[in-house]
């Protein structure tokens, strides 16, 4: 009797677990995704050889000369990536702890510890690229504003440079060469 409480128990257990059934997520495909504007709010990260200060500025899309530029806050021109440079472009996300969430979790009142778990999640831009002016590949970050805009920015950019879409990243595949007998 006993024997048969437990099978149904586990028979059951198991129809819960594996037999609920979820609606398949919707795949992103690059007819849904924006063109990005043509200048985009962005804080650079660090990444490029020679400039090594975080800054808040520009991203532009300087489709004229074949490049993505980036601009500092005085609105003068830090630096520019052709887009024939570009190797790869990928979205990278973390989910911190915010200021006001780490301020009030030290406050000495009973709960206030829970605020530690107030999240916010950045949202990241990385780029790999392949310096034309030096023997030298790099990576570059630049922190947006929301996963629209970076999904809309990455797909620009994987679009302009002629990049092979892999998954949410955009890749510059290696040319095989010809061997020669």
């Amino acid at each position: 009797m006993k024997f048969t409480h437990l099978v149904i128990a586990l028979t059951a257990f198991a129809g819960a677990a594996f037999g609920q059934m979820r609606p398949p997520e919707k795949e992103t495909t690059a007819k849904d995704i924006k063109p990005a504007p043509a200048v985009v709010n962005a804080q650079y990260q660090g990444g490029f050889f020679g400039v090594s200060d975080k800054e808040s500025g520009t991203l532009k899309f300087d489709d004229v000369n074949e490049r993505l530029v980036f601009f500092g806050e005085d609105k003068k021109e830090k630096f520019a990536i052709p887009y024939a440079s570009v190797l790869m472009i990928y979205p990278d996300e973390k989910s911190v702890t915010s200021t006001t969430g780490n301020v009030v979790k030290y406050i000495p009142l009973p709960g206030a510890g829970l605020a530690g778990l107030i999240k916010e999640k950045r949202r990241y831009l990385i780029l790999n690229y392949d310096d034309p002016d030096v023997d030298a590949k790099g990576t570059t970050s630049f922190k947006l504003e929301s996963k629209e805009l970076l999904e809309s920015v990455i797909f620009s950019i994987g679009t302009k440079a002629k990049l092979k879409q892999r998954g949410d990243a955009y890749i510059r595949p290696k040319v095989a060469q010809a061997t020669t007998n």
